[in-house]
């Protein structure tokens, strides 16, 4: 009989999933670490020769072990003393698992909980946070030179199936997600609109279902409860993890789109997502994505409703940001937008089996963010083909790092 040893957190510390970007102040190169949670709200800049110890907070390595490495790395001997007043910040900053995190994971919840909606976190950030000023926005991404162009859809009239569109922030990509919200307009519209988004924090049961009615500058998009609630049912650790709405933009950014677009009433039913596709090799994974999977189709089925699925999720994440050992160069830009588009043709055939293959066989060295919303649109809906409308990209950082990203419509 074995029995796991329980390593003192202090001396072997953990960091959280955060995300990180580099920025540049003269001749230093820093990185900018933050929570994509919203469990905490600060950030934190570190020298490179910090943020080499704070990539090794894995719960494996002590810190004694990190300053060998750390000798190795830099030739120079890293006092104790540094190491623990680092942990204790990140502690502080709830950066760190540990007891403190945790509270505050519980109290959060609870809040969370507690509130009658999910309000419009990003209203006033990503875009405009006054209903009128929303309105204009939105129309303006329709009708700006990079918008859909306005002869009528070959598919007006009927019935859309899906649609994938960007995560990406609304001032730049609103272009494009309005190729998309194009079809949905000249469209015969469905009653219920599963949006699936990716989980940019991660999730540990792959998937997040909340019964909040989401806010918006533009009103209440209201929640099918019939829906979730059989979610609930047939697969009720879905709901778990439901805290991961209150700071995820992905859903956040479709809906004044939908608001727009829809000419009658609709619900919605929000789901977060979030494993690899890389991870479906492992059974247990498999197991897990074909249990939610199947539960959703059931229950869209036996609801009577006629739904759309909506994926919300990127694509391509290239550069120093994203872990890349250099900036993308224009040459190495295009290539990735072959291989997005070649990946693509998949999506447009409705074959996730061969979409999936396309990314291991690249072993995801492009970062395909949106891989499990995509993937779960293709294995839930009931659709004859899938058109890529448009593709564009954006720049992230001033290493020119990039996301790629596009709208498709399912009929």
């Amino acid at each position: 009989m074995t029995t796991s040893v329980i390593k003192d957190p202090a001396q072997y510390p953990v960091l959280r999933n955060l995300q990180f970007s580099p920025i540049k102040q003269g001749e230093d190169q820093l990185m900018v670490l933050w929570d994509p949670s919203g469990l905490s709200q600060e950030k934190l800049v570190l020298p490179l020769n910090f943020f080499f110890i704070v990539q090794h907070f894995d719960g494996e390595h002590s810190i004694q072990e990190i300053g060998a490495l750390y000798l190795k790395r830099f030739g120079e001997f890293l006092l104790p003393s540094k190491v623990e007043q680092l942990v204790a910040d990140l502690d502080q900053k709830l950066f760190l698992e540990g007891p403190r995190t945790e509270t505050a994971r519980q109290q959060a919840r609870s809040e969370y909980r507690q509130r009658p909606f999910r309000p419009a976190v990003f209203a006033g950030r990503s875009y405009e946070a006054d209903g009128a000023k929303l309105l204009k926005q939105i129309d303006g991404f329709f009708t700006s030179s990079e918008g859909p162009d306005f002869k009528p859809s070959e598919h007006k009239g009927t019935l859309i199936k899906g649609l994938v569109a960007p995560t990406y922030d609304l001032k730049q990509a609103g272009p494009v997600y309005a190729w998309g919200y194009k079809e949905l307009q000249e469209a015969q519209q469905p009653d219920v609109y599963v949006i699936i988004g990716t989980a940019h924090a991660g999730l540990e049961h792959l998937f997040a279902v909340t019964d909040k009615d989401f806010e918006t500058p533009l009103g209440l998009v209201p929640t099918d409860q019939s829906i979730v609630q059989r979610l609930k049912a047939l697969v009720p650790e879905c709901m778990d993890e439901e805290i991961a709405h209150q700071s995820e933009h992905a859903i956040e950014f479709q809906l004044p789109f939908l608001q727009t677009s829809v000419s009658k009433p609709f619900t919605m039913v929000p789901v977060l997502s979030s494993f690899s596709a890389s991870s479906l090799q492992d059974t247990t994974v498999q197991h897990s994505v074909e249990q939610f999977l199947t539960a959703l189709r059931d229950t869209i089925t036996e609801s009577g409703k006629k739904v759309c699925v909506i994926a919300a999720g990127e694509l391509a994440h290239l550069g120093l940001r994203y872990g890349d050992p250099a900036p993308p160069t224009d040459f190495s830009f295009h290539r990735s937008m072959q291989r997005d588009l070649e990946m693509l043709k998949h999506v447009e055939e409705l074959k996730p089996a061969e979409f999936a293959a396309y990314i291991q066989r690249e072993q995801d060295q492009r970062r395909i963010a949106g891989f499990s919303p995509i993937y779960s649109l293709l294995r839930v809906i009931q659709a004859e083909k899938g058109q890529v409308l448009r593709y564009d990209r954006g720049i992230t950082d001033q290493y020119n790092s990039t996301v790629t990203y596009a709208s498709l419509a399912f009929f």
